[in-house]
């Protein structure tokens, strides 16, 4: 890219209408998880901040965050790359490869060093020298770290470039990890999940090119507007955990009714993601609403915590786990009593009051 646009110089030259761009920033404001009230100062940036130039590299992995990514609903991922940012280098999505693709990444360092976004999907091979992971030639490990030394932030994409993935998995022959012990010092968002989320990625990458900076993030470097609940708290299944109501099976009466998958193994309460509000392919599902407990695969080494139908342990800090939904359906139907009791004392005061005032008006 000689001349980098803006992202409205981008949607006028095609031949779009500005009605179009404001229709896209509207929704650009919502994936990135920001309130309405922020929509003027995100058509503000799309309006004078040049696109971002991103490379994104291909690390130990599958691919699969990748195919997450295309399966963007809002935007498109294809506006998100022809519209949105400058794509200068990917192994899956360019056209281009051999040796003037891997010359055009050494342009695009040079051409734009301090100032593009490093995305990395895949984890780092360091055994035998990272031999179990080459890339151009050369091993993976080297290529992050020389390209992580121009990139102005780095985001890594996926379980595999946050914490190692399925690759450094017990005894983890190839020695892999998550890229944070490799980019240096450089500004780090971590986007776990086996994939993330296609709009959690979208959300992520156009926050940092519309503001300059990272998203607010938690302890971990996750995004808070997409890492900030877990699955539990948003889960359509939470109350029949909390009136007791589980499924033993997947082929028994509680699992035919949607009753709570814990006993099954369910790993939602302590998995942060946004699988319960956002859910997969433009909102259509997620997991557990097709009858798959929650395996975690946002949390670190998840994969070493299998077999994925163990349940979580029994007695939990508030007690056995069994015990607290009955207990709570008990204080519910409790508070629903003596709420109907108030309400009864209230209705007749009120006719009581209605009864004085109409003897005083007569």
């Amino acid at each position: 890219m000689e001349k980098r646009e803006t992202m409205l110089e981008a949607y006028l030259k095609k031949g779009m209408s500005r009605r179009s761009f404001l229709k896209g920033c509207v929704a650009l404001t919502s994936i990135m998880g920001l309130s309405t009230d922020m929509l003027s100062k995100v058509v503000e940036a799309a309006e004078t901040t040049q696109l971002p130039v991103v490379i994104w590299l291909h690390g130990h992995e599958c691919t699969g965050c990748d195919e997450s990514f295309i399966r963007s609903g809002a935007p498109l991922a294809s506006d998100l790359v022809l519209n949105n940012i400058a794509l200068e280098y990917d192994h899956l999505l360019s056209a281009a490869c051999g040796e003037p693709f891997e010359a055009h990444l050494e342009e695009t360092i040079q051409k734009y060093y301090g100032k593009y976004i490093l995305a990395v999907e895949g984890a780092v091979a360091t055994s035998d020298n990272g031999i179990y992971c080459m890339t151009g030639g050369k091993p993976f490990v080297d290529t992050l770290q020389h390209v992580a030394k121009g990139a102005a932030a780095v985001i890594a994409y996926g379980s595999c470039a946050v914490s190692g993935g399925i690759q450094a998995a017990k005894p983890n022959p190839t020695g892999s990890s998550g890229i944070g012990h490799y980019i240096g010092n450089k500004p780090l968002i971590n986007v776990p999940g086996c994939p993330p989320i296609a709009e959690v990625m979208t959300g992520v990458v156009m926050h940092i090119a519309l503001f300059g900076k990272l998203p607010p993030v938690d302890s971990e470097n996750r995004p808070k507007q997409f890492y900030g609940n877990r699955i539990h708290d948003t889960c359509y299944r939470r109350p029949f955990f909390d009136a007791g109501m589980f499924a033993d099976r997947y082929d028994d009466a509680g699992a035919k009714a949607g009753w709570c998958l814990y006993r099954l193994g369910c790993r939602g309460p302590e998995t942060y993601n946004s699988c319960g509000n956002m859910r997969w392919y433009q909102g259509m599902s997620y997991p557990i609403q097709s009858g798959s407990p929650c395996i975690g695969c946002s949390n670190t080494n998840f994969w070493d915590n299998a077999p994925f139908s163990e349940r979580l342990p029994k007695y939990g800090p508030l007690g056995d786990i069994d015990k607290i939904g009955a207990g709570l359906a008990i204080a519910t139907t409790a508070g629903v009593a003596v709420h109907g009791a108030l309400s009864v004392v209230q209705k007749k005061k009120r006719q009581d009051e209605e009864n004085d005032g109409e003897q005083v008006n007569k």
